[in-house]
């Protein structure tokens, strides 16, 4: 369940899921093709990435030079309903976003791609992540002239770029110098008037990059899931620092350019425990091997006599299949999910806000009645949704509820991209263990260790950023 924001100013909350989950910055798709199809595949690819984010989408497209880009509040579907998708050109190039607004309130004119014109071009700028120095690289440019119509750090990436590109007359040296003065996590693909992609991902690899090629050209995507479904076979992940461009259909360049990384920050591991879909592959790993296997080190970690494990919807299936698998207990459903709720779904007082959960979530008391059960999810952010969620266990019936969370505790914010407003809102940072398990209502409670989620994660070829968790930013 993805957590989304109160619109005060309307007075209404825009979903049920209040504050329950982490949300994750945005997702990229670009294409770079030979025939005039990139219009529909970016389309396809952004529906494959929906769930990085859920706020707004846009779609850029490279048309004799020009650059056409539409972007809106509201999901892919709603954005390119009716003819929207079809008035874009017939174009080989194009660059698509969803976004989850971080840096920046949620507005069509903060929507990517951002498109930037200067003196001898243009570009469409995609990003995912988040750049701490964004307030002092804007101050900068606005000595240089340019002007910012946003709050996002994106329109300032883009701004850059294109400086750096009118400066050396040259689009690659430009994204190269450009991507040296960024600092935090940013996964980049860049659109160009003359029909270049250049995909580009922060030598930490704190954010998700990867390309694919089929017969007609390349694609490059947030997750190897969009590629799948887009017909692109998975060619390999764009490496931590790299700056690759494709042109035509073909790469014409790769090099790992950038400066080197910071300390020994890595993928953000919140990836594999949540933020991307069970069915990609990052970095060597299968989400989904990754996920079983913390449901196995959690089976070890915390060891519970009970009849049955659940997983809540989505990202604690894969760790309950874990969990079962090893302990021996055995696996069931434990809830229904009404799939056809959207983001749009309102409620209006505090009452209905209490019980919506069930709205997307209503258990299956079949399965549960009478049982003790191991409920298995992803986290415990400020503990609001997971006190709910036990709750509405033990009213369909279970006996006990054993509450195992594939991730450590939350106790620090995350300058990178992941939306953790203020620490003091973070259950661990005000409650012990023994104190948490009594508030949710849960007969126990574990957490899977750092080091066993990095047991867990051990075949993906990158270190970690665990900062969420340990304050450091170490993987190590």
């Amino acid at each position: 369940m993805r957590t989304t924001k109160e619109k005060v100013s309307e007075g209404i909350l825009e979903s049920f899921e209040t504050d329950g989950k982490l949300n994750e910055e945005c997702a990229l798709f670009g294409v770079s093709i030979i025939s005039n199809e990139a219009a529909g595949i970016t389309y396809n690819g952004l529906l494959a990435l929906q769930h990085r984010g859920q706020e707004s989408a846009g779609i850029a497209i490279i048309n004799d030079n020009s650059i056409l880009c539409h972007k809106d509040v509201g999901l892919v579907s709603e954005v390119f309903s009716g003819d929207e998708l079809e008035a874009l050109p017939k174009g080989k190039t194009a660059v698509g976003h969803t976004l989850y607004s971080k840096t920046g309130k949620n507005k069509k004119e903060n929507a990517g791609p951002f498109v930037t014109e200067y003196l001898t071009g243009r570009i469409a700028t995609a990003h995912n992540g988040n750049i701490t120095n964004a307030p002092e690289i804007r101050e900068e440019l606005k000595r240089h002239g340019l002007r910012f119509d946003t709050t996002s750090d994106s329109e300032v990436i883009s701004s850059l770029i294109a400086y750096n590109i009118t400066k050396k007359q040259n689009l690659i040296n430009g994204v190269i110098e450009a991507t040296r003065e960024l600092r935090g996590a940013f996964s980049l693909v860049i659109a160009s008037g003359d029909n270049k992609i250049v995909a580009v991902r922060d030598p930490n690899g704190f954010r998700p990059l990867c390309i694919g090629r089929n017969e007609t050209g390349y694609a490059v995507a947030s997750e190897s899931c969009a590629l799948d479904v887009c017909g692109f076979e998975f060619a390999r992940d764009v490496a931590p620092g790299e700056v690759i461009v494709i042109e035509n259909g073909n790469i014409i360049s790769e090099s790992v350019e950038l400066h080197k990384k910071e300390d020994n920050r890595g993928l953000c591991i919140f990836e594999y425990v949540y933020f991307a879909r069970t069915d990609s592959v990052i970095d060597g790993l299968s989400v989904y091997e990754a996920r079983y296997n913390m449901g196995s080190v959690l089976a070890d970690e915390y060891p519970v006599d009970a009849d049955v494990v659940c997983g809540v919807p989505d990202s604690g299936l894969e760790a309950a299949s874990g969990f079962s698998a090893k302990s021996g207990i055995p696996l069931a459903p434990g809830f229904v999910k009404n799939r056809y709720i959207g983001r749009s779904f309102i409620y209006p007082t505090q009452t209905q806000r209490d019980t919506a959960v069930r709205l997307k979530l209503n258990p299956l008391a079949a399965n549960i009645r009478g049982k003790r059960v191991v409920l298995v999810d992803d986290s415990i952010v400020r503990g609001t949704t997971s006190k709910k969620i036990v709750n509405t266990l033990k009213n369909a019936g279970a006996k006990e509820v054993h509450m195992r969370i594939s991730s450590p505790p939350f106790r620090h914010i995350c300058h990178y991209g992941t939306d953790i407003d203020s620490e003091g809102n973070l259950i661990a940072n005000k409650m012990d263990m023994d104190r948490i398990q009594a508030e949710i209502g849960a007969d126990s409670l574990g957490y899977i260790s750092i080091e066993g989620l990095k047991q867990a994660c051990g075949k993906c070829s990158l270190s970690f950023c665990t900062a969420c968790f340990t304050g450091n930013n170490l993987s190590e």
